[in-house]
């Protein structure tokens, strides 16, 4: 309540020939924007309360009434937060903001029952190489307890990882057991007009408990996709991806490394995921001291994500699959597509 309501009160009050007591200082609160555009309560005191000002005329004697109608109203006090209120409300708000933030930590990294980016096995024939992958709905646990309806490449968010050397030629049967139509693009890869994946320009699309061959020969070594190009709006968000590793020919292009990690980021109905998990669920990249590590970053999804590692910079050797005269930097933009 407003500094004006509390003085025309103490006015009526006084006509009415009745003892005002003590009245809690009058303040106003209103939103205040932090940095990063939150709202916190502010409070702004604006000192005791006036003065009752003296009645133009003498009061009439006051007459006989019901008791109820002279007992004192708590409306002007009983909803007029306080300084000490509103401290500790933002106190409480910042207490369960902090135990949100710390039982996440504290779980961290979260055992889920199933991870993706495996190995699968491949057979030959003659000279291909050959995968087999099954799309499908499932349930995925992107955090322990917590699962989604997703789509995936057997089973998995995200698909197992494609691995094959420069000049391999290779065969992907995919076998579609979704309640709708979908199809495979090699991103990054030149293959084939036919083998492009793009319903209606390059292929009819796979339609539901249909099976459909790739095949090409792999040009282009380095980190590539394969993913949905089916409304692919919902059904790469929704996990039809995976990472296709291509390994150059000659052995001395690849560099010496002490371990490798595959990175793939998504966003959509599952959130911001990183390897299919959302945190605490999300898996640390563990190294010793002095070891070099590979970290291939794949965005599978709509948004750009800038990757930053704490306490040292990181060299980037190559982008989109292209070698590059090696460069530093602190924090590394992903943009869809980009690896």
């Amino acid at each position: 309540m407003g500094l004006r309501h509390l003085v025309s009160r103490r006015a009526l009050v006084s006509l009415l020939g009745l003892t005002t007591g003590a009245v809690a200082s009058g303040c106003v609160t209103g939103p205040a924007r932090t940095r990063r555009g939150s709202r916190l309560p502010a409070v702004q005191d604006v000192g005791p309360p006036a003065a009752p000002i003296a009645p133009a005329i003498a009061p009439a004697p006051a007459a006989a009434k019901p008791a109820a109608a002279l007992a004192p109203t708590h409306a002007a006090t009983a909803h007029t937060p306080t300084a000490g209120g509103a401290a500790i409300s933002a106190l409480t708000k910042a207490n369960e903001m902090d135990k949100h933030h710390e039982d996440g930590i504290k779980k961290f990294p979260q055992k889920t029952a199933a991870q993706g980016n495996g190995r699968p096995p491949f057979r030959m024939d003659g000279n291909a190489k050959v995968f087999e992958i099954t799309a499908k709905k499932v349930k995925w646990e992107i955090e322990a307890g917590k699962s989604v309806d997703a789509m995936a490449y057997n089973g998995t968010v995200p698909g197992p990882e494609i691995r094959v050397t420069e000049g391999d030629l290779v065969r992907v049967i995919i076998k579609n057991e979704l309640d709708e139509s979908t199809a495979i693009h090699f991103h990054g890869q030149r293959t084939p007009n036919k083998m492009d994946g793009v319903p209606f320009i390059t292929q009819p699309p796979i339609k539901p408990g249909d099976t459909f061959t790739y095949e090409f020969v792999a040009r282009l070594f380095g980190s590539h996709m394969y993913h949905s190009h089916h409304n692919s709006s919902v059904q790469v968000p929704s996990g039809l991806l995976g990472a296709f590793i291509v390994l150059p020919k000659d052995p001395a292009l690849m560099p010496k490394v002490d371990r490798e990690h595959l990175m793939i980021l998504n966003d959509g109905p599952h959130g911001f995921t990183l390897n299919g998990k959302s945190f605490p669920a999300t898996q640390p990249l563990v190294a010793k001291v002095g070891e070099k590590i590979l970290i291939r970053y794949m965005n599978e999804g709509s948004m750009i994500h800038p990757m930053h590692l704490h306490g040292f910079p990181q060299q980037v050797i190559a982008k989109d699959g292209y070698p590059q005269p090696p460069w530093l930097c602190d924090t590394l933009n992903i943009a869809p597509g980009e690896r």
